[in-house]
């Protein structure tokens, strides 16, 4: 018998959310192994923040071209083609002998994150109904912590193994003289399971709808929805997408003006929080306070968890407090906690003070803008060009990422951790009266109405949507 209902849909978005538990591996990953590379390739500070973003380089490619292929393609394929790429890449790193092929290898993995990245909300959103739309968004910033937590888990569990017995075979390469190696190449495990479970997902039903393949998309919403709600559904998706108004050219005209705008900004100003900083270089920062290398590895995984838990809280609340005043929380929480990491640091508090701070950091940023920003730009856009749109604001969020991974080492090295968390907390400020002027709230709306929303804005005046 057919799985269908709740129980299937359910089963879609764990699934689209796998390619968000790889992002999550795939990024942090390399915060365990980072001191161990640091050491045998003897890295400048340069070409650390280099190869820490090299991923977030790959994820840009990918992200930049996703929405091209996702809309020409369909999600499904690409989030196929993502698990792929999350294969190649573990097997390659656990192989390079050079920074070079390091690079290439995490660069090849950063492109499958930017698609996964980029399509798995996407597809989530449109599977879901208006009313638990943000909660089943939500899953996918759970899945990204819960990978972030079990890269930290498994890195650990690795370095115990390093510091054991020898095996007296090649296993001694991989688990004791470079650990890094088994850390990288860990990523496989995840990657198989996910293409194994895209086997089991449909497509979705609105890229059918946009592909004249309303037959197939019916099936899909009447498995889920049951037949009556099914067909309703079917019937306002085929309104909107027979409008024909797809074009980039469309999207970039003034009535989407505001929809493009916080596409590109709300996603970069999230990442200018150093979220990336923290997750990369957490066990570093340990380090750098007093800790010993595995007790710093343990205590990263203690900010992973807090980051899963509170991820957690998000999805349980974001469809009942809104989109709008989360992000408004969360600028400000943000800004709060960067401040406080950045005094103890400046003044030599104690350690575990200090991993308080990153705990109430981590548990802002898990509650409210770590979901809260992919839920708004996978609803925001039109059905017939969400997918190129999406892109481009998932362009913008790997763009922060990358720009704040990059930058990071260099200003620890110039200015200290302690200012450079104070100029985190910093910008967080403008980015609190971006979301009260600009942000919309749109919980409890279907995508078509949040479309026709748009749409009744008159193109001529300025664009400011209501609240």
């Amino acid at each position: 018998m057919k799985m269908s209902g709740s129980v299937y849909l359910v089963l879609i978005c764990l699934t689209a959310g796998l390619g968000g538990f790889l992002f999550g591996f795939d990024t942090a990953v390399i915060s365990g192994g980072i001191n161990f590379l640091r050491e045998q390739f003897h890295l400048s500070a340069a070409m650390e923040g280099w190869l820490m973003s090299s991923a977030l380089l790959g994820c840009m490619g990918g992200a930049a071209i996703a929405g091209w292929l996702a809309d020409r393609y369909g999600r499904k394929k690409l989030l196929y083609l993502s698990s792929w790429l999350f294969i190649v890449s573990a097997i390659y790193c656990a192989l390079a002998n050079t920074p070079f092929h390091l690079v290439w290898a995490r660069i090849i993995g950063g492109v499958g994150v930017g698609f996964a990245a980029m399509v798995a909300p996407m597809f989530i959103s449109e599977m879901a109904p208006a009313h638990l739309r943000g909660r089943l968004v939500s899953l996918y910033q759970l899945s990204i912590t819960l990978g972030i937590l079990c890269s930290y888990l498994s890195n650990a569990w690795l370095l115990k193994i390093s510091t054991g017995e020898p095996f007296n075979n090649w296993m001694d390469l991989y688990f004791i003289d470079e650990v890094w190696r088994a850390m990288l190449g860990s990523n496989m495990v995840p990657a198989i399971l996910f293409f194994l479970f895209l086997l089991l997902v449909p497509e979705s039903p609105r890229w059918l709808f946009s592909k004249d393949q309303p037959a197939e998309a019916l099936k899909i919403l009447t498995r889920i929805n049951g037949i009556q709600k099914a067909q309703e559904e079917a019937s306002a998706i085929s309104e909107s997408v027979s409008k024909k108004e797809g074009t980039l050219r469309e999207l970039f005209s003034p009535r989407y003006r505001l929809a493009l705008v916080i596409g590109i900004v709300l996603p970069f100003l999230s990442q200018l929080a150093g979220i990336t900083t923290v997750m990369y270089y957490a066990p570093a920062i340990f380090e750098k306070a007093g800790f010993q290398t595995d007790s710093a590895m343990g205590t990263a995984a203690v900010i992973g968890f807090f980051n899963m838990i509170f991820t957690v809280v998000a999805i349980w609340k974001i469809d009942i407090w809104g989109r709008k005043p989360l992000l408004i929380a969360g600028f400000s929480g943000l800004s709060i906690s960067l401040f406080l990491i950045g005094y103890f640091f400046m003044n030599n508090q104690s350690e575990y003070l200090l991993v308080a701070g990153f705990i109430f950091y981590i548990a802002v940023f898990a509650a409210s803008l770590g979901p809260g920003v992919w839920v708004v730009i996978a609803e925001i856009y039109p059905t017939a060009v969400r997918g190129r749109a999406m892109s481009i604001a998932t362009l913008s969020l790997f763009f922060g990422s990358t720009f704040v991974t990059q930058t990071y080492p260099v200003l620890r090295d110039a200015i200290g951790i302690g200012p450079t968390f104070m100029l985190y907390g910093l910008i967080m400020i403008p980015s609190v009266l971006f979301v009260i002027k600009y942000i919309p709230e749109t919980k409890g709306k279907t995508l078509e109405e949040i479309e026709q929303t748009w749409k009744q804005v008159e193109p001529a005046k300025p664009l400011h949507l209501k609240s």
